[in-house]
């Protein structure tokens, strides 16, 4: 291909062209300057914000700079695309102390194995067009700042609780990206409308946004029941409620999201009903259940004994219950420590509750 302006442009729409029929709602191209989201990021690290996610700065500065993980790359293509499943309602969920509440993007299919085949499809399409290309292929799977390059791609604004949210879209949206050696023509990134709104900051259950656009991930709930090996802090169980999976309140509560858009995806529509679950029906899955009903799935994540320790937790925060109380002792004899001492928590607590009922009932 000969490399004129012109010629960069016409492609440009065509790789436009070709994501939205790959089933992207939007496909942007940015610079690959991240000077300052670098030192952002450094901040962030030294005040040991990252917990115990040292892959975080094990790779130095090839996080936010590309030509370091890909040498030769002049842009990056962004890619978009939506996921809210037409799930149970999420705040209802929540209100259900009994019942499991999972974040919505873990409902369905994992989402790296459908996006990263269709930015490779559409990768490879453009080396088709115009002959011998440089590029690789990003879906959270390497050390990149997905969400600054979104932004530098112009899909939209990094918002106080630091996700990507978008004019037209809301945040309910996964992202993913090709390093590439072509200079493509930049989009412009689009101005930041959170104003003084912090309806994230407020909700926030276990004040995890310390201020606006910092996130301290040892407090919140998506990492500590996910990325956090250990136990979980005492001082967050009861904050955690049912959440058994990650956490949405933080964009169940921004006013952009009234212009999501449900996902017309079938691989992120909720399986197994994990949308509308009981907590007691969830801990009595055996490890094999576990791994059978979670395959294909980003909750595999957490592993069985997380799995347990946060429907433990889950459990000791529910309504007092025989039933609860059954199936807390059912695995009290579990052979992981860590989930022992989840369960015992739980037990505690709940017991401590039905004491208290049962005195209140008798005057």
């Amino acid at each position: 291909m000969n490399i004129t302006p012109n010629n960069l442009s016409k492609l440009a729409d065509q790789i436009r062209q070709w994501g939205n029929e790959l089933g992207f709602q939007q496909i942007g191209f940015g610079s690959i300057e991240l000077d300052e989201d670098e030192k952002r990021l450094q901040q962030w690290l030294t005040a040991g914000r990252h917990g115990t996610m040292d892959y975080m700065e094990r790779h130095g500065t090839m996080r936010s700079r590309p030509a370091e993980l890909l040498p030769g790359t002049l842009s990056v293509i962004s890619a978009r695309m939506d996921y809210l499943p037409a799930a149970a309602d999420a705040w209802q969920t929540l209100q259900q102390q009994n019942r499991a509440y999972v974040s919505r993007y873990a409902l369905g299919r994992d989402y790296h194995k459908l996006l990263r085949p269709r930015l490779a499809k559409l990768a490879e399409r453009i080396r088709q067009s115009i002959g011998e290309l440089g590029y690789r292929v990003f879906v959270d799977s390497a050390p990149v700042l997905e969400k600054a390059l979104a932004r530098n791609s112009g899909l939209g604004w990094i918002g106080k609780h630091t996700i990507l949210i978008n004019r037209e879209a809301g945040s309910w949206f996964f992202l993913g990206e090709i390093f590439v050696d072509l200079p493509l023509p930049p989009d412009q990134p689009v101005a930041n409308h959170c104003g003084s709104c912090r309806a994230c900051l407020d909700v926030c259950p276990t004040q995890a946004i310390i201020g606006p656009y910092e996130v301290d991930a040892r407090r919140c709930i998506s990492y500590l029941t996910i990325e956090n090996r250990g136990a979980i802090p005492v001082e967050f169980r009861e904050a955690i409620g049912n959440r058994i999976y990650g956490c949405d309140d933080c964009q169940l509560v921004c006013p952009w999201n009234k212009f999501a858009k449900l996902s017309s995806e079938q691989d992120f529509q909720p399986r197994h009903e994990l949308d509308r679950k009981k907590l007691v029906e969830l801990f009595s899955w055996s490890e094999d259940e576990f791994l059978q009903k979670t395959q294909g799935s980003a909750i595999r994540r957490a592993g069985y004994a997380g799995w347990l320790r946060n429907l433990a937790v889950a459990l000791g925060n529910a309504e007092v219950s025989d039933e609860a109380i059954a199936t807390l002792n059912s695995r009290k004899d579990h052979p992981d420590e860590m989930v022992r001492e989840h369960i015992e928590w739980a037990l505690e607590k709940l017991v401590s509750g039905e004491k208290r009922r049962n005195s209140s009932c008798d005057m």
